[in-house]
């Protein structure tokens, strides 16, 4: 298994109206990061704070700069460190990583899914309760 490339298909794929928290990540946003929090709308996740619109996509993930045209675009989190649950969480299986077309996967990974699990298990450590 690769480290994460920054492809950002996790995010586009899930960064917008399914994406889950949690209460208390709620309500830490609105004591400590009103900038997060004005993007939440009856405990639910992306809304536009002028509109109240339902977002499309997370208002912060951004595209990195591109030292060339030829390189692959390449995402960032602005709010990484005070992310929702669902994003620290991702990736949790081999066969959801396999279906989103993740790019840290290597042939030998879609090959061996129960060696593939543990490694990922391994790598994902940190961010599972």
């Amino acid at each position: 298994m690769q480290n994460c490339n920054q492809c950002g298909k996790c995010c586009t794929k899930y960064g917008a109206a399914d994406l889950d928290t949690n209460q208390d990540e709620i309500a830490m946003w609105a004591l400590f990061n009103p900038k997060i929090f004005q993007y939440v709308k009856n405990d639910k996740l992306w809304f536009d704070p002028t509109t109240g619109e339902q977002l499309t996509q997370c208002p912060f993930l951004e595209l990195a700069y591109r030292a060339s045209p030829e390189e692959k675009d390449k995402y960032t989190c602005s709010i990484y460190h005070d992310r929702p649950q669902d994003c620290r969480h991702y990736p949790s299986l081999i066969s959801e990583m396999i279906n989103d077309e993740c790019e840290m996967l290597e042939p030998v990974d879609k090959q061996n899914h129960f060696k593939a699990q543990k490694k990922l298990d391994i790598l994902m450590i940190d961010s599972r309760s």
